[in-house]
């Protein structure tokens, strides 16, 4: 009996933190249209001129600071997932991993599945919240590739999640331990976008950005929209906790260049509330389903070491949903809906 295929994507990371492998990844990660939504020939003038070359080598240091005796972070948990999922869905089900950029690439992840003759095939991209650039990028990908097939199979995809239900009870499990009312302020920081991006996904042209409270509440207008989709994750996440909504709030890190992003800047948030006099921050990051560059280094390390010279005393993070078998359940059941 043929098996369901599942197609577990995550975004990428170098494959050892030397400084030739960081460039690689840099390379294929901002030369794709969707993450740099530039043209092409500027694209590639500011990636392959200026920035790999410039940026390779800090970015190959930071890369250095969160490897560790299991490689990278990201790669460890994803590939941990991808066996816990494979033994609780049992013989029926194939599922295989790749990543949107450097390796295991998705079209060896699609090869494998198309070698085992699978009958279907799940795409689920390990990003909570949907945007262009990441499950946009990935759908995409996996469209490109199966074209080439002479016969496909039934292929559905999993568009977003950052409202299930069991996926919030973890982060907020998670974040419970650290006892929020603890804290002086709590903060959701999600990996940022540019706003010229947020007015693309916004198919009815006469919403984005036109209030300043455009994201706070999701309709029909921005249920598409990444940073409307991390707003309400918080809250629910916040629900969830208990936490007044004047105690958190929702930020974005990770910008790239002049041009604006999604705000308020998770570092410009945390500036003025240690000039505020707070002490005690927790952060969530929960546009993350595993730890990585992103939340061990520029959460833990930067943004704390930027806070304490403030004045501050803690930045706090949450860990993300990394290899919890509670996890595993919640992509079970998105295998299986």
């Amino acid at each position: 009996m043929s098996k369901r295929g599942i197609l577990l994507v995550n975004l990428g990371t170098p494959d050892s933190p030397r400084v030739g492998d960081v460039r690689r990844y840099l390379d294929e990660f901002l030369m794709d249209e969707r993450v740099i939504d530039i043209n092409a020939v500027g694209r590639t003038l500011l990636v392959k001129g200026i920035i790999v070359p410039f940026r390779g080598p800090k970015s190959a240091k930071t890369y250095q600071k969160v490897w560790n005796e299991n490689g990278s972070p990201l790669m460890y948990y994803s590939v941990r997932v991808k066996d816990m999922l494979q033994e609780k869905l049992g013989a029926g089900y194939h599922v295989e991993l790749g990543m949107r950029y450097q390796n295991p690439s998705i079209a060896s992840a699609l090869g494998k599945l198309k070698a085992a003759g699978v009958k279907s095939i799940k795409v689920i991209p390990l990003f909570p919240q949907y945007a262009s650039a990441t499950t946009g990028s990935v759908h995409q990908r996996v469209m490109e590739e199966v074209s080439k097939w002479q016969t496909i199979p039934d292929i559905s995809f999993i568009n977003s999640y950052h409202d299930a239900s069991d996926m919030l009870d973890i982060y907020a499990e998670n974040g419970r331990k650290y006892k929020p009312e603890a804290f002086d302020h709590i903060i959701f920081s999600f990996h940022g976008l540019p706003q010229r991006q947020l007015v693309k996904a916004d198919d009815t042209k006469s919403h984005c950005l036109k209030s300043a409270d455009c994201c706070r509440r999701l309709t029909d207008a921005n249920q598409f929209c990444y940073s409307a989709q991390c707003h309400n994750t918080a809250r629910l996440i916040a629900e969830r906790l208990a936490i007044p909504k004047e105690k958190y709030t929702v930020t974005f890190q990770s910008r790239l260049g002049k041009d604006p992003w999604a705000q308020p800047y998770t570092s410009e948030v945390i500036h003025e509330l240690g000039k505020k006099g707070a002490k005690r921050l927790l952060v969530f990051s929960p546009a993350f389903v595993a730890d990585c560059l992103e939340t061990i280094y520029e959460i833990a390390e930067e943004y704390d070491l930027e806070f304490k010279a403030l004045g501050g005393e803690k930045v706090q993070l949450v860990e993300s949903l990394n290899d919890k078998p509670e996890w595993v359940d919640v992509l079970a059941r998105l295998s299986v809906s």
